[in-house]
């Protein structure tokens, strides 16, 4: 008997001997499952985080107007950056072909908290949860431009085809939350257009399993593109629709042993539940009013920075592994005193209101929060430095980030920038360091966590040195 023909048996024996398919079978096989199970290897260790939140600023946030105080500048200003503290490094071309002349931070600053931590008055929600935060002022990284520099920010490599640091974290530790996808993304809707590109590589799957990748809920009546069954479709008739697409796929994977098939039917069973998960998860009709209040005047407002943070912590109440916010527009090259306290005001009451929100339902020590961007900004003004409509280049050679629980020590500032804001002066935190620490909290060993393709082993945090930052740990 040919191989087809006893497959054909098989199938013909199964589905009418005893009335139960192939497809169903597979699919109870499947549901007996986590819905992404993890690698049996991992995690190395104990974790201290079991999720993380990355509030990503897309853009460039200025360190020198928000966290990296240098009064010093002042008597300096108008002046020339000293070559001594330059030292050829290069500038883009929006600034290479102007004198560098000094701008000192526009903001006052205070120090905050028993740790003294310096913080903007652009920032006054966050100076009162200043004791909570871990500031990190030496974070440092190798592109001036921002896709690449976003590129390496979140997949450990300028090129794109990496995958993100989510969907790493999603492979290795597999799913909390079998109703939901365990890395989701919220990109803020913006009040002005904005025209900073956010690419989907950003959160992509890169080289892993394409069932790692983020999905992007959408500010929308659909927040999931597709997800929602066309008007008069019965659920039972889709359910039936599905039960045959996974006999069909589930005959496929016989022949062709094809992992990307298995994913196919996870992901049509993922998106079923998830037509009831996902308008649970955004209906935010059932937060009291005082949590509106915490977030600021925006929460309302679908879309905004401050009601995805209030969607952050309802996708951390339900397991959701990695949660990643985009909020664009602060590549501040002009205007910089009216544009950047724009998105100040868009950015620290939802920001604080998360973390006391985590903290008082007693999320915040399992839950890694970070925030930061793909670079900083310059210390010369970007066109005339006395001018109103002054901005700041982009600068990777130092910036400033800030964590918050999932076993990080709260109340420290690490590392220190020259008196410019424009070299490291100590202890510098390059951004495969960020990587190594972040999946050291999540219980995994960055020199052990590897992926075979195109007969390499790839890693995050990739082939140069990088190192767990074992100061900030708590």
């Amino acid at each position: 008997m040919s191989e087809s023909s006893l497959n054909t048996t098989r199938r013909y024996f199964l589905g009418q001997c005893t009335g139960v398919s192939v497809g169903a079978m597979a699919l109870h096989s499947l549901a007996e499952q986590p819905e992404v199970p993890g690698l049996p290897s991992l995690p190395h260790f104990a974790p201290k985080a079991k999720r993380v939140i990355f509030l990503t600023h897309s853009g460039g946030p200025s360190q020198l107007e928000l966290y990296d105080h240098k009064p010093g500048l002042m008597r300096l200003a108008g002046t020339e950056l000293p070559e001594s503290v330059r030292q050829g490094q290069r500038l883009t071309t929006m600034t290479s072909g102007q004198k560098q002349l000094i701008l000192p931070g526009l903001t006052q600053f205070s120090r905050c908290g028993k740790s003294g931590a310096t913080i903007s008055e652009w920032l006054p929600h966050l100076q009162g949860v200043a004791d909570d935060l871990c500031f990190i002022k030496s974070m440092t990284t190798d592109q001036i431009n921002h896709a690449p520099a976003m590129t390496q920010f979140l997949t450990g490599h300028q090129l794109p085809g990496r995958p993100s640091m989510g969907s790493w974290i999603s492979y290795g530790l597999g799913s909390l939350n079998r109703n939901l996808p365990d890395y989701l993304v919220l990109i803020s809707k913006m009040q002005r257009p904005s025209d900073q590109p956010l690419y989907d590589h950003y959160w992509g799957s890169g080289f892993l399993p394409s069932r790692y990748q983020g999905v992007k809920l959408r500010n929308s009546k659909d927040p999931v593109l597709y997800l929602t069954d066309p008007e008069g479709l019965p659920r039972h008739l889709r359910r039936g629709m599905l039960d045959g697409l996974a006999e069909l796929n589930q005959m496929r994977f016989e022949q062709t042993h094809d992992p990307e098939i298995t994913t196919r039917i996870r992901q049509y069973e993922m998106a079923y539940r998830m037509q009831s998960s996902v308008p649970e998860l955004t209906d935010l009709s059932d937060e009291p009013d005082h949590v509106f209040d915490m977030y600021g005047p925006d929460s309302r407002r679908a879309g905004s920075y401050a009601a995805n943070c209030i969607l952050a912590r309802r996708l951390a109440e339900r397991g959701v592994r990695f949660i990643q916010l985009f909020h664009p527009d602060w590549d501040h090259h002009s205007r910089l005193p009216s544009w950047c306290t724009a998105r100040c005001r868009d950015t620290d009451q939802p920001s604080a209101a998360l973390i006391k929100d985590l903290k008082q339902r007693g999320l915040l020590d399992d839950t890694l929060v970070i925030w930061g961007g793909e670079f900083g900004r310059g210390v010369a003004g970007q066109g005339k430095w006395d001018s109103p409509e002054a901005g700041r280049d982009h600068h990777p050679r130092c910036f400033t980030m800030w964590m918050a629980g999932g076993g990080i020590k709260p109340g420290i500032t690490y590392g220190a920038t020259d008196d410019f804001s424009y070299n490291v002066a100590e202890n510098p935190v390059h951004v495969r360091d960020l990587h190594a620490t972040v999946m050291h909290q999540l219980g995994i060993d960055h020199e052990r966590f590897t992926f075979r393709a195109q007969g390499l082993d790839f890693k995050l945090t990739g082939v140069e040195p990088a190192k767990v930052v074992k100061d900030v740990l708590a």
